[in-house]
């Protein structure tokens, strides 16, 4: 599995360089701490050293590491198959009795029950340590080949001349089953239904041994750089491997005093390595990620999140991007500057009907040459319940029925954020094979809110049939059933709904903003507002179209309702979107969004000259400019939609193909400028 150069297998010696470091600090620090903990499929109590662990992890973080190792008698050859032979040779170099175990920093010879961890980690981290370590890992994930450096600074001296350098891969969220004697499961939070979520397992060590690659010299001063170029399988494991997947992949590198034997071998300190992906080519974006972003909401506008890497070597200035859902395609121009490694988080919003849904995400462009790179994401809209009220708020009934494992049922409702508006169980487990009891919860909404119940039952069988007929029902505070029957309780491991509470009186409708009087850094919004009543606040939003982050400006609304504002910090030359927005009762709400461009600084005489009439038009659009040299028409996601060259001073531009809307007019100059002007089309 491992694969080095000629070159770097020179440098197994570990020669060090003279140059400064990269990555890795020269100031004295503390130890970092590495658990290596001795785990297993079949191995009831293991959940609950998982659990430890992670407590530890998220107590110390950046400081202390997992490392699931599956060996023993626990660890299990079927699907998924996480034993690995360096594991087996880790094991095998310390005494254990039990299970789950694990060794802190190898600070003892003997692995140690989990309850002793948290104390020796404490010990652990409040030891100075002899060095520090950092580095890097650059994948390419086309060929799956790992370049990693490390480096080693020694801010004190050690006790032995010859220290051990290890790094090994882990891999995280892999589904498969576990043994659980919880009651319920000692770690409830790594259960996906009836399958258990393996994370931070040991895949396998890069070094040449398990135990290291020797390194020194080991006194104050000395920095030692080591590179390798590791292959990454597509599978480790046999029989039952399991895939490696890159985007669950990291790296942790450590240094320890000796070898294995049960000798005192410490580990000094440790570290996880920084991890990117890059190819040599110079233009190469990476789509990482198209994910739903916002929670879950009672809308079928959703965000989604597309995010791009550049990988390659050279700075990424645009890109086209296509985004795709059941037949509907919209197209992004992006333009910016994202340096090699760095990640943009492009927004998109897309109608989602109910049900899930692929969305699949294309870049057709980068740095103006064409370009081939696609992603497939999933988009989910779930279908809620309305409750419509008059008041600020409305308290839901919940009748619970248990069955006789209540001691497996919780239940919560919360919001998009993740607030928790009301939570019950576990409830108590009750005498006789069918024993059944109710329970009463009340739960307040605020107005204008969507909430999620979800009920859960560990033992993935819901409330019912031989252990008892119980059921779920959850009412208004006018006795309507919103959803639950008490005929059915049978909803395997979860069951979740979505409820919409809103006052029906409130209409709020935001128009599309008409952008007026543009140049190089200012332009005036207007918007219409229907609401019976007066907002909190009314302004807009805008943003450039290379950037997700959006400025507020403050409006005024008057007599006629209409919003307006304006602004003077434009760039010029720069293409913006802008959508006017309303807060009612707390509650925001947006206009579409317009598309608009300042001003190019040098345009002077075609600037002043040009006049388009009539402006909104039904089918035929004049353009009247000096030195025009030819016109595109752009709609308000960014295509192209028509192409005209000018001969004289005078266009006219035939709208009868074009739909009802916005559009931009683009006209370029004799002189190579550049003006753009919005105009309408409307019938």
């Amino acid at each position: 599995m491992k694969k080095f150069t000629f070159a770097l297998m020179a440098l197994l010696a570990f020669t060090f360089s003279l140059k400064a470091q990269q990555y890795v600090s020269t100031e004295p620090a503390n130890r970092n701490v590495i658990i290596e903990e001795f785990t297993g499929r079949g191995c009831g109590y293991c959940p609950d050293g998982h659990r430890i662990a992670n407590e530890l992890m998220a107590a110390h973080p950046g400081r202390l590491w997992a490392v699931n190792i599956h060996a023993g008698g626990y660890a299990q050859t079927s699907y998924p198959n996480m034993i690995t032979q360096d594991g087996n040779t880790i094991h095998g170099g310390f005494n254990i009795s039990g299970y789950p175990c694990g060794v802190v920093n190898r600070s003892t010879a003997a692995a140690q029950d989990r309850g002793q961890w948290s104390s020796t980690a404490n010990n652990q981290l409040n030891q100075a340590s002899e060095c520090n370590i950092a580095g890097m890992v650059v994948i390419n994930p086309e060929t799956r080949m790992a370049a990693i450096t490390v480096e080693v600074y020694y801010t004190g001296n050690s006790t032995v001349d010859q220290n051990y350098l290890t790094v090994a891969m882990l891999q995280d969220s892999i589904l498969g089953s576990q043994s659980d004697y919880g009651n319920p499961s000692f770690n409830p939070t790594q259960w996906i239904g009836n399958q258990y979520v393996h994370t931070h397992i040991l895949r396998d060590i890069i070094s040449a041994s398990a135990w290291g690659d020797p390194i020194s010299p080991t006194t104050q001063g000395t920095l030692i750089t080591q590179t390798y170029e590791y292959e990454i399988p597509e599978i480790i494991g046999s029989p039952n491997g399991v895939v490696v997947d890159l985007n669950n992949i990291h790296f942790l590198a450590w240094v320890a005093e000796r070898q294995q034997g049960n000798a005192y071998r410490p580990i000094l300190t440790g570290c996880e390595l920084d991890m990117v992906q890059g190819v040599d080519e110079p233009i190469y974006p990476s789509i990482t990620g198209v994910n739903q972003v916002g929670g879950t909401t009672c809308t079928h506008m959703k965000d989604i999140e597309v995010n791009i890497q550049n990988i390659g070597t050279d700075v990424l200035t645009s890109m086209t991007i296509e985004v795709e859902m059941e037949g509907e395609t919209q197209t992004i121009n992006w333009e910016g500057e994202l340096l090699q490694y760095l990640v943009e988080k492009i927004p998109v919003v897309v109608e989602v009907p109910y049900g899930t849904y692929p969305i699949h995400v294309a870049i057709t462009e980068a740095n103006g040459q064409p370009f081939e790179k696609e992603a497939i994401g999933s988009v989910e809209c779930i279908e809620w319940q309305e409750v419509g009220i008059e008041g600020e708020e409305d308290e839901l009934k919940l009748e619970l029925m248990q069955d006789k494992f209540g001691n497996q049922i919780t239940w919560e409702m919360t919001t998009p954020d993740g607030t928790i508006l009301g939570s019950g169980g576990p409830y108590t487990m009750l005498m006789g094979g069918t024993a059944t009891q109710l329970h009463i919860e009340h739960i307040t909404v605020p107005v204008d809110e969507c909430v999620k119940f979800t009920i859960y039952d560990s033992g993935d069988n819901g409330i019912c049939c031989t252990n008892g007929q119980g059921y779920y029902i959850v009412k208004d505070s006018q006795g309507n059933v919103l959803f639950g029957d008490v005929n059915d309780g049978e909803f395997g491991s979860e069951a979740s709904h979505l409820i919409s509470v809103r006052n029906p009186q409130v209409q709020v409708e935001v128009g599309e903003t008409d952008v007026m009087n543009v140049d190089y850094n200012h332009a005036e919004f207007c918007s219409t507002l229907i609401y019976e009543g007066y907002p909190d606040e009314v302004g807009f939003s805008y943003r450039k179209v290379t950037s997700s982050e959006a400025t507020t400006v403050v409006g005024i609304l008057n007599e006629f309702h209409k919003i307006l504002a304006m602004v003077d910090d434009l760039e010029h030359s720069s293409i913006y979107m802008v959508q006017a927005y309303a807060i009612v009762n707390g509650q925001t709400y947006y206009g579409a969004e317009t598309t608009f461009q300042t001003w190019m600084w040098g345009v002077n005489e075609l600037e002043n000259s040009l006049k388009l009439y009539p402006n909104p038009t039904a089918n035929v659009l004049n353009v009247e400019g000096k030195g025009m040299a030819n016109i595109e028409v752009y709609n308000t996601v960014g295509q192209r939609v028509m192409t005209q060259e000018v001969n004289g001073n005078m266009v006219q531009i035939n709208t009868e193909s074009l739909g009802n809307g916005l559009y931009v007019v683009r006209i370029y100059a004799n002189d190579g400028n550049v003006l753009n002007r919005t105009f309408s089309v409307a019938r």
